[in-house]
């Protein structure tokens, strides 16, 4: 309500600035000043935390998981029956729930509170936390992550990354929190009402390279002064905790940034997809945070954090393409044009199949990056191949959904120009994300 109170105010002060009646009585400088403060006022509001952070009792040494007891040496594609159990339910969420809210999710720019709600009763923000803090996590989970990531993309991929943008964050303190982070943000993961929460490592530059950031950390006594600007932040106007990627002295790092911080401002500035994230700049202006807010104690591996991240991306561009491949294949089939189905036609057939071998490809790929990173071994370059792959078909995939529906691909009333603009993200993203 407080935000829609600034925008009335706001509304009321613009008509009345255009006022001449301003000028004959002398108050139009004490008219714009109110005006910027509000406005100024407005954007900082949104960052606020809606909660207080706490440390009450750490261990003396953080939880982390081992990789699970079935994975083999062998690159394994059998899903396990636990798997297939969390995979139905979130399919079903996905079909019911996420395809039905999708339009209206891109056209508000914002997943609905009551989706958000719905997508917690299925439990998953408990798999990203250990059993001792509280939630439902044995082991590493990176494959199944992925498999969730693809299943709820293939619902919606806006929606799918703002209810997975907070189970990234809890992966991420999960496998390089300290004691104290863990017990003071992590385990707020496992209540009833975990909070949002997302990753920022994408910057508004050309050519943006992960590994070589514009965003400076530089050390101030206890604190780390955080200056800079991130782009495509998920959730960046609700979100209560930020992993912020930062340049420190000592090479790229992470920092848990809390929402409300001094200095931490959300921007506006609608993206072309995945619009139901709520992706917005997020600008960092002498934000300190404690020096025990930097991610990880020694063990922290920066270039695993994007790769973990990067592969998120490629399982949330397959399950869309899926959704591609699902919707036109049943479509040209019906579509007649000069007596026959369009799927008669050499091209059209051609088309299709390359979608479906390009898929296979991408998910081939994306699995096995997955499968090494649970098992605990290297898999930059899987990932590296992972992406290079999935973001150049994933791209060809959404444009030719576009073109075998013809005119009807360019319209709103068909949703194969909302997967165009997503799969248009995987070219850039970074971060939000973490498996």
């Amino acid at each position: 309500m407080a935000k829609d109170a600034v925008g009335y105010a706001l509304t009321a002060l613009n008509r009345l600035a255009s006022s001449e009646v301003l000028d004959k009585i002398g108050m139009r400088k004490t008219v714009e000043r109110l005006a910027y403060t509000l406005t100024k006022s407005g954007f900082q509001v949104l960052t606020t935390t809606a909660r207080t952070f706490k440390s009450s009792n750490p261990g003396n040494k953080p939880e982390r998981l081992n990789a699970p007891g079935h994975t083999r040496d062998l690159f394994d594609l059998s899903v396990t029956d636990e798997q297939q159990m969390i995979r139905d339910s979130v399919q079903s969420f996905a079909r019911d729930v996420l395809r039905d809210q999708a339009e209206e999710a891109d056209a508000t720019q914002k997943t609905s509170d009551e989706v958000i709600a719905q997508a917690l009763e299925l439990g998953l923000n408990y798999f990203a936390v250990p059993e001792a803090l509280g939630g439902a996590a044995s082991e590493r989970s990176t494959v199944t992550s992925m498999l969730v990531a693809e299943d709820l993309a293939h619902g919606d991929m806006g929606q799918a990354v703002a209810i997975l943008a907070p189970m990234g964050v809890a992966n991420a303190l999960t496998q390089w929190g300290t004691a104290q982070q863990q017990d003071k943000y992590l385990s707020t993961f496992a209540e009833e009402s975990p909070p949002k929460a997302t990753i920022a490592v994408c910057e508004p530059y050309p050519l943006f390279d992960p590994m070589a950031l514009k965003t400076t950390a530089r050390k101030d006594g206890d604190s780390y002064v955080l200056n800079g600007e991130k782009s495509l932040v998920p959730l960046a106007a609700e979100a209560e905790i930020f992993l912020v990627a930062a340049q420190a002295d000592d090479g790229p790092a992470v920092f848990i940034v809390e929402g409300g911080s001094e200095g931490l401002v959300a921007g506006d500035d609608p993206s072309m997809g995945i619009r139901a994230s709520g992706q917005r700049p997020l600008k960092l202006d002498n934000v300190r945070v404690p020096v025990e807010n930097r991610l990880g104690n020694g063990d922290f591996d920066y270039r695993a954090f994007v790769d973990l991240g990067t592969l998120a991306w490629c399982a949330l561009a397959i399950g869309t393409c899926q959704s591609v491949l699902d919707y036109v294949v049943p479509y040209c089939n019906e579509r007649t044009a000069f007596g026959e189905p369009i799927s008669y036609r050499q091209a059209v057939a051609f088309m299709i199949a390359d979608i479906a071998i390009e898929l296979d490809s991408m998910r081939m790929l994306t699995y096995r990056a997955a499968s090494r990173a649970e098992q605990g071994k290297s898999f930059q370059r899987e990932a590296h191949l992972a992406r290079t792959l999935v973001k150049d078909k994933a791209m060809k995939i959404g444009t030719d959904g576009v073109q075998l529906l013809g005119g009807h691909g360019f319209t709103h009333e068909y949703p194969v120009e909302r997967w165009y603009r997503d799969l248009r993200a995987i070219g850039v993203a970074f971060g939000g994300l973490h498996l």
